[in-house]
């Protein structure tokens, strides 16, 4: 048995399943380089075969982190999808194809309508063909946790002998409890290592019942290799095993379960904040490691304790996961380090010395505007930075907007810039977010639909900033637009504008 778990990171895959978690390539790109700092092992940077926009995303994660970080990307056990992916990922350094087929009897007999047979033999016939592309194939037995154990065997058993050299066992629906998925886990690790001990056990768990991490942490307990995870325990429905809470947990409890990953855990909280930032998704404030009060503490007793010795309330330091309360306030006066320092703080990526020298300036004339520049203005000057100086694209930006509200005719007036060209407009609506919007939508000649708007305070006092969340949809897709501003008047346009330009970036990759 190894000793190091090897971890796989689906936020770029299964996490971005989460309705309004869409993200374009360029907000993918800083994760993969921020999943890179974390150092986990693998990323699955999507499902390559299901847009044009996102096998285009999988390549540009491979040509930026591929020579380092392993890469993966989704296939169902179809041959036009092994391709895409192996079209892909195959100038990463150690590409990883992965064929994911259900094996449960519902799977089977509802999604597939065929036999176990027939369908066992999809995935043999899909591995077969997957190792004439590239020397490592991972199959995952889609819904394992609610399947047949002899079928389940005899179909891993085939794929193994067909040339799969990873298999993942997959809790899809979060059926499973620790017991009992552990001890599928162990008499599945049993067969595999007399089978072949060079095949690695893997496990993938969703958090339905709110038990992805245990079931995960049982799973290595009874002999997993890998484990798959996301930050902030984001995807489909409820979610998947949280990496942050798994890589925690073997850490902390290394004398118990006797493996270890290879993560930077000093980079989890970053990591956190950055995927929260760019999917507009929040982390509650008491989640395990990295919600806001995973390290506070308010009871007077508590606080007595931790005074007398840290220990006495904490199992771990905020300093192992990379938290810290302090927020650097800068000014024009603060200089290049403290500003990189801030911008690396939240996880965006400053090697390229040209780019941060551009993005430098720009802070200097906000700072010199601001005279206070805090963490929430430096987010949005890096976010839209990297969008309008590297779309390919040019992108809608606010010029000017003046909004009249009244109980008979609210009314905007919107100036919008787009590269040389201004537009200007007005318009009434139901309020005066709707009549801003109803203008912008008109200037932009963009049919969308508003399908959720969101309002929260980042900060407290007269001059609080408000956060804007918004989700839209066109053409049966939803997008997702952030903003942030002390004028939530602003902040909800800028947040709207957002949301029409990642449409416009989307459309750009599939042309």
């Amino acid at each position: 048995m190894n000793s190091k778990i090897i971890v796989l990171d689906t936020t770029l895959r299964d996490g971005e399943q989460v309705p309004g978690a869409k993200l374009n390539v360029y907000q993918k790109l800083e994760i993969a380089q921020q999943l890179k700092r974390l150092n986990v092992d693998i990323i699955e940077a999507g499902f390559p075969a299901s847009s044009a926009g996102d096998f285009y995303a999988v390549q540009e994660i491979v040509r930026a982190v591929g020579s380092s970080v392993s890469i993966t990307a989704l296939a169902r056990a179809v041959k036009s999808d092994i391709d895409a992916v192996y079209e892909s990922i195959k100038l990463a350094q150690n590409p990883l194809i992965h064929i994911v087929l259900g094996t449960s009897n519902i799977h089977v007999e509802k999604k597939f309508n065929r036999s176990k047979d027939a369908v066992m033999q999809m995935g043999v016939d899909a591995v077969r063909y997957a190792k004439t592309l590239l020397p490592h194939v991972q199959y995952s037995t889609e819904d394992a946790s609610r399947s047949d154990f002899e079928y389940l065997w005899s179909t891993i058993r085939a794929v193994i002998e067909a040339g799969a050299t990873m298999i993942n066992v997959p809790d899809t629906v979060g059926f499973a409890v620790p017991e009992e998925f552990g001890d599928l886990i162990r008499r599945l690790n049993e067969r595999i290592k007399n089978l072949n001990d060079q095949v690695i056990l893997s496990v993938h768990c969703h958090n339905d019942l709110g038990m992805a991490t245990a079931n995960t942490l049982s799973a290595v307990k009874n002999g997993a290799d890998k484990v798959e995870c996301t930050i902030n325990g984001l995807g489909e429905r409820a979610g998947n095993a949280s990496l942050e809470e798994v890589v925690m947990g073997l850490k902390v409890r290394e004398s118990f379960y006797k493996r270890a990953t290879g993560i930077n855990t000093q980079e989890l909280k970053r990591t956190s904040r950055l995927v929260s930032h760019l999917t507009g998704l929040d982390v509650q404030v008491n989640k395990a490691i990295t919600g806001e009060n995973a390290f506070a503490h308010s009871s007077g007793i508590h606080q007595d304790g931790l005074l007398k010795d840290k220990n006495v309330y904490e199992i771990m330091s905020p300093e192992d996961v990379g938290a810290d309360s302090m927020e650097l306030i800068l000014t024009a006066r603060s200089g290049r380090h403290a500003f990189k320092n801030t911008v690396e703080k939240m996880g965006f990526d400053t090697s390229d010395a040209v780019d941060f020298e551009a993005l430098f300036q720009k802070f200097l004339t906000l700072a010199d505007a601001k005279k206070e520049v805090y963490d929430h203005d430096v987010f949005y000057l890096v976010t839209n930075h990297r969008t309008l100086d590297e779309g390919i694209k040019e992108l809608y930006e606010l010029v000017s907007f003046q909004v009249v509200t009244n109980d008979m005719f609210p009314t905007a007036s919107v100036k919008l810039k787009k590269g040389d060209e201004t537009l200007k407009g007005s318009s009434v609506g139901d309020g005066p977010i709707d009549a801003l919007y109803s203008v912008i939508k008109s200037l932009a000649g963009i049919e969308v639909q508003l399908k959720d708007y969101k309002i929260s305070s980042l900060s407290r006092g007269k001059d609080a900033v408000g956060r804007v969340n918004i989700r839209i949809e066109h053409e049966g897709r939803t997008y997702s637009g952030r903003a942030m501003d002390t004028d939530i008047i602003k902040a909800s346009a800028n947040a709207f504008l957002n949301g029409i330009n990642a449409v416009l970036l989307d459309a750009s990759k599939e042309v």
